[in-house]
């Protein structure tokens, strides 16, 4: 069984936010086109408190409860099933959805019969990597699309150095494409 999980596609990762992901925004319309194929979706976002310590390796962003740490407008959000909040203590920097504090992401997943999970969103080099790291380390199948991910990119090889490492993990690549035309 297959499920899609779309990590931290929120306002303040995307254009104008506090932190911007170049051209994150760009990757809600992919995500949309996918969203369909799935028997189960779901997301994962940033839920951070006010006077966060994490806000001292990153400007405050995704404060729980604002503009910033809502999903993006455009999203589809009709067939998330479940919303998993991450970052919700002070010391929690919260890069995995699987460290949500709401909900059990791996629980959920197995008890739902995933076996294969299919990654999209932002950032490819923090939240995207240790998300896609962590479901490899619960024993799922693991696919990140390419087409449907942006790295922050603090320094320019961020995001090239994260795909080495998901895919040393065991990680595979794919387009939205493949996916919804295979044998293409």
């Amino acid at each position: 069984m297959n499920a899609l999980l779309i990590v931290d596609v929120q306002n303040d990762f995307c254009i104008g936010g506090a932190l911007e992901v170049k051209e994150g925004e760009l990757v809600v319309p992919v995500i949309n086109n996918l969203i369909p194929l799935f028997p189960t979706v779901v997301a994962s976002m940033d839920w951070h408190p006010d006077g966060s310590i994490h806000f001292e390796k990153w400007p405050p962003h995704c404060v729980r409860q604002t503009h910033g740490a809502n999903l993006h407008p455009d999203l589809n959000v009709d067939y998330i099933k479940k919303i998993f909040l991450k970052g919700t203590e002070s010391a929690d920097d919260g890069y995995s959805a699987f460290e949500a504090t709401n909900y059990d992401l791996e629980k959920y997943l197995k008890e739902k019969g995933i076996e294969n999970l299919y990654v999209a969103g932002l950032a490819t080099d923090y939240c995207v990597k240790n998300s896609v790291l962590d479901a490899l380390k619960a024993g799922f199948k693991t696919f990140v699309f390419t087409d449907a991910v942006r790295a922050v990119n603090v320094q320019p090889e961020d995001g090239h150095k994260a795909i080495e490492l998901m895919t040393e993990a065991g990680a595979k690549f794919i387009t939205s494409k493949e996916f919804s035309e295979p044998g293409i």
